[in-house]
C-alpha cells in the first residue's frame, strides 16, 4: 500500500522530511478495525513529531491522525462496526498514522462519520473536536459554575483548529458568553462567523479588553497556544476559584501567579485514553457520534479552509509548512492517494 513517512526526523525544508513510501498492508485483529483511508487532515502534532522523533529501527514513522474512511476489515473483537461502515477518528499517538492507504485503529476511539458533508469536510474534525469536547466538558466542566463568576470562557487563539470547533460546541451546548481571542481581520471575521460573541485581539492586552466588556471576571479560559507567555494576564482577569485549561506545550509552565485566586489547571491532550487504554477509552468513539449529530442536523460546520489535493509527500510538506507558519487558519485537509 501506499504510505507517506520519514526515516530521520528534522525540519520541512529537507528534501526528505517526507517521503512517499510502499508498505505491507496490515490485518485487523481484537478490537481493531482496518480502514481504507479517504481523507485526512495535518495537526500541529504532526509537525512536532516529525520534527523529532526517531524512527524504530528500518520501520519508517508514518504521520496522520485525522481520518475519515471505509472499513476493510474487523477484529474478531469488534462489536461497533461492520465492512462497509463509514467512520472518522483520530487515532492513536503511539501507532503508525493516517498518512497511507490502509490503517489500524481501535473500534472504541472510532466513530461513525457524519452523512451530510464530504469526507474532506469531516476529515478536518475528529482529533480537534475530541480535544476542545474533552477539554470543555471533562477538564474544566463548564458545566458546574463558578460561584460569582460571569457566565463566560475565554478562549486564546480561538482561528486554529481547536478554538474553530470549541466554539462552535460551546455555542450548541451551553449558554457561555464564549469571548476568542485573534489578531488579523481575516480571522477575526472568523472567528465571528463561527458564533464567537466577542472577539478581542491577543496581540494586546487582554485584561483591559475582557474589563472594557462589562460582563465580570471570567469563569474559564482555554488557551490552545503560548499559553506560558499569557500567565500574568490570565491570573490577572479569571474569577477567583476560576478553571483554566491548556492544550500546548511550553517548555516551562510557572502556575504559581494562579495561587491567589485558587485557579485549578486542567491539561488536555487527547491521546491520553489510547495511550493508557482507559476505563474510559469508549467515551472518544461516543463523542464522535454526538458530533456527527450535531452536524448532519447543521449545528456544526467544518473548519476545514485549504483543500491540498491527494495525500502525497509533496502537498503534506506543504500543508506541514504552512502550520509551522503560524499563519493557519481552521484546517488543512487532503483526499485520496
Amino acid at each position: 500500500m501506499k504510505a507517506v513517512g520519514y526515516t530521520a526526523p528534522g525540519p520541512i525544508a529537507r528534501e526528505d522530511s517526507l517521503l512517499d513510501l510502499e508498505m505491507d498492508r496490515p490485518a485487523a485483529g481484537g478490537h481493531d478495525i482496518l480502514v481504507r483511508i479517504s481523507a485526512v487532515s495535518v495537526n500541529p502534532v504532526d509537525t512536532k513529531i516529525r520534527a523529532s522523533r526517531a524512527a524504530e529501527g528500518d520501520a519508517p514513522v508514518i504521520l496522520g491522525w485525522d481520518a475519515v474512511g471505509e472499513v476493510a476489515e474487523i477484529g474478531d473483537a469488534v462489536s461497533r462496526f461492520k465492512v462497509g461502515d463509514t467512520v472518522w477518528y483520530a487515532g492513536a499517538i503511539n501507532r503508525p498514522g493516517t498518512n497511507a492507504e490502509f490503517h489500524l485503529v481501535d473500534e472504541r476511539i472510532v466513530g461513525h462519520a457524519p452523512k451530510s458533508i464530504p469526507a474532506t469536510s469531516a476529515a478536518a474534525l475528529p482529533l480537534t473536536t475530541l480535544t476542545a469536547q474533552e477539554m470543555i466538558i471533562d477538564r474544566l466542566r463548564v458545566s458546574d459554575p463558578v460561584p460569582g463568576a460571569a457566565n463566560a470562557i475565554v478562549i486564546i487563539g480561538g482561528a486554529g483548529g481547536v478554538g474553530s470547533i470549541a466554539i462552535q460546541l460551546l455555542r450548541a451546548q451551553t449558554d457561555l458568553t464564549v469571548i476568542a481571542t485573534a489578531s488579523r481581520p481575516e480571522t477575526q471575521e472568523w472567528v465571528k462567523e463561527l458564533g464567537a460573541h466577542h472577539v478581542i485581539d491577543h496581540s494586546r492586552p487582554l485584561p483591559e479588553q475582557i474589563a472594557a466588556l462589562g460582563i465580570g471576571a471570567p469563569a474559564f479560559v482555554f488557551s490552545t497556544n503560548h499559553s506560558d507567555s499569557y500567565v500574568p494576564q490570565i491570573a490577572e482577569f479569571i474569577a477567583p476559584q476560576g478553571r483554566f485549561g491548556l492544550i500546548d506545550d511550553p517548555k516551562s509552565f510557572d502556575i504559581m501567579p494562579f495561587k491567589g485566586k485558587a485557579v485549578s489547571i486542567h491539561w488536555e491532550l487527547m491521546f491520553t485514553r489510547s495511550l493508557f487504554t482507559t476505563a474510559d477509552i469508549a467515551r472518544q468513539g461516543g463523542i464522535l457520534d454526538e458530533v456527527t449529530g450535531l452536524i448532519d442536523t447543521g449545528t456544526i460546520r467544518s473548519t476545514a479552509t485549504e483543500t491540498y489535493g491527494s495525500i502525497n509527500a509533496e502537498n503534506l510538506k506543504r500543508a506541514h509548512a504552512l502550520l509551522e507558519s503560524g499563519k493557519a487558519r481552521g484546517k488543512i485537509v487532503l483526499e485520496g492517494f
